[in-house]
């Protein structure tokens, strides 16, 4: 008895890459397309971390000589989102204009301007307020990155796996925000190796503190990604000018996914931008009040590991029921959070704690499925653009979640959210997870 064998495909894929179609194998290379992907998600993670490094260095800024208010310390950590969500409007067109390699390279050496520029501010509380300000808005650089870095891997996968390359590369970059806020709090307590002529700076108690090491200790690993980018990439043959690309903009569906995108991924990134300055403004008044720095980083690596696992099952059972059951989810997320945003005592604190992490972990699947979505709803090209374009919008959560905190009271701000995701529920309900949806995805 013999066994028939599936029969082996001839790539017929060019040198130059001129007949790339990832939908057939024989003009797909699969080492290429991964090898893109994790070069491409380790600048992405740094790339984060560059954009969350304001809000891990923000909370200690005055225990070292600094003299910020409450609306300066939220401007300065709101600013980073300004900046990523303006950045990213630009970094959605750039994929088909420069090409992976340019791209990723570019955009990795562009990190040591925040990078470089905190780890020397941080150590001179004398530095002007519009100064900070500045740095703040380079930090946003790193999310800008991210419409270009999506749009352009959407590129080298077939749709039946781009649910679990876009989960992937989206969930470890933005592992990037828990890392930077991890990493700080240690970082700061000792002399990086081969750095101890940067004496470190002293705090209210008189304790040595070496803040500046926040920025400092990333520099090295993204001089490693400006290499990688520009030794192991390629571009594929995707090309499109500015006007060619406007076309997503007369398709109801980029509006749709835009709103909930916002919902998940704006949310997922202005509370983690601004969770520490909410525990410190909610809770920092009582005896024992907890250390902002100690929690601000479990909500993102909740957040950023669900969405990576997320990928794979978004791509079996499709992204739809995981964008309404994400939105689900964070919209009890926040009601529960209201109940502890007015505390009596400490001890409230754990249920505040549960209610974000509930937020957390249910954006993770929201963020998950609209990225599995968009490859389905839209063309190729198209799809590209859509991702850029959604990831731009909702990079302006930190700044929007920064503003509305500067001008109203966090329950009234959480209250809002909850409307907002009941709102986003329904449409992703009624136009993509329903029985019978009109664009089931």
């Amino acid at each position: 008895m013999s066994t028939v064998l599936p029969p082996r495909v001839t790539s017929t894929l060019k040198p130059d890459l001129s007949n790339w179609d990832p939908e057939h194998d024989e003009t797909w290379d699969s080492r290429l397309a991964w090898r893109t992907l994790w070069i491409t998600t380790f600048s992405m993670t740094l790339g984060f971390a560059a954009w969350y490094l304001v809000s891990a260095i923000a909370p200690r800024l005055n225990d070292i000589g600094f003299d910020l208010g409450t609306s300066q310390l939220y401007w300065l950590v709101a600013l980073p989102g300004l900046a990523a969500g303006l950045l990213r409007l630009i970094f959605m067109f750039l994929p088909p204009i420069l090409g992976t390699r340019v791209l990723v390279a570019l955009s990795s050496a562009l990190l040591l301007l925040p990078m470089i520029g905190w780890t020397l501010v941080a150590r001179d509380a004398s530095t002007p307020y519009w100064v900070l300000l500045a740095l703040s808005f380079a930090a946003g650089i790193g999310g800008g990155s991210f419409s270009g870095f999506m749009a352009s891997t959407s590129y080298f996968f077939p749709k039946r796996l781009a649910g679990t390359a876009l989960g992937l590369q989206a969930g470890l970059g933005n592992f990037g925000i828990g890392l930077i806020q991890l990493l700080t709090p240690w970082v700061v307590g000792f002399g990086l190796l081969g750095t101890a002529a940067l004496t470190p700076e002293s705090d209210s108690n008189g304790e040595l503190v070496w803040l500046h090491n926040g920025g400092l200790v990333l520099i090295p690993w993204v001089i490693l990604a400006i290499v990688l980018a520009l030794l192991c990439l390629k571009r594929v043959p995707i090309k499109a000018n500015f006007r060619q690309q406007l076309d997503i903009f007369t398709v109801k569906h980029t509006w749709i996914m835009t709103a909930i995108y916002l919902m998940s991924f704006g949310a997922f990134s202005g509370l983690a931008a601004q969770m520490g300055l909410i525990i410190l403004n909610v809770y920092g008044d009582f005896p024992d009040a907890p250390n902002p720095l100690a929690f601000a980083f479990i909500g993102p690596v909740v957040g950023a590991l669900v969405r990576a696992a997320s990928g794979p099952l978004c791509d079996r059972f499709g992204g739809a029921i995981f964008t309404f059951i994400g939105g689900a989810g964070m919209a009890v997320g926040t009601t529960v959070t209201v109940f502890f945003l007015t505390p009596t005592s400490v001890d409230e604190f754990d249920g505040f704690l549960t209610g974000m992490i509930i937020i957390f972990f249910f954006s993770g699947l929201a963020n998950a499925g609209t990225f599995k979505q968009m490859p389905m709803i839209f063309p190729k090209r198209q799809a590209g653009g859509a991702i850029g374009w959604t990831a731009a919008i909702a990079a302006f959560g930190p700044f929007i979640v920064g503003m509305a905190l500067t001008g109203m009271s966090p329950t009234t701000f959480f209250i809002g959210c909850s409307a907002f995701c009941v709102l986003c529920t329904g449409l992703a309900w009624f136009y993509y997870a329903r029985p019978g949806a009109p664009n089931p995805s």
